[in-house]
């Protein structure tokens, strides 16, 4: 069983900056492949980043069209913690964000690649 818990969401203007981060639970973090994901209401839960083990020390990241450019996914071994700093953020960003850990590297874009779920942090982007 692996424990995620996000935080750092908020209200923020069009423009504005905000940084998420999620702190998991367990001793093997740096072999895990995290992600990121949201959900705006009435839609259903679309991938944002992912950061997946590559063996060794080596990771691969990989983005949503959507955010491209303009958030940027890292990790903190030593803290057990991913993190998604999200810059330019437009009101469509709006949406509650979560934290994820993938059952394997393969296919991190996928929710069906996922095992544990964060509780979510609300992200609110005001035009």
């Amino acid at each position: 069983q692996v424990t995620l818990v996000e935080s750092g969401g908020g209200l923020v203007q069009a423009g504005g900056s905000l940084r998420l981060s999620c702190v998991a639970s367990g001793r093997s973090f740096s072999t895990y492949s995290m992600g990121w994901f949201r959900q705006a209401p009435g839609k259903e839960r679309e991938f944002v980043a992912g950061i997946s083990w590559n063996g060794g020390n080596r990771y691969y990241v990989d983005y949503s069209d959507s955010v491209q450019g303009r958030f940027t996914i890292s990790r903190d071994n030593a803290k057990n913690t991913v993190y998604l700093q999200m810059y330019s953020l437009k009101p469509e960003d709006t949406a509650v964000y979560y934290c994820g850990k993938a059952k394997s590297p393969r296919g991190v874009t996928s929710t069906e690649n996922y095992e544990f779920w964060g509780q979510g942090a609300q992200v609110t982007v005001s035009s």
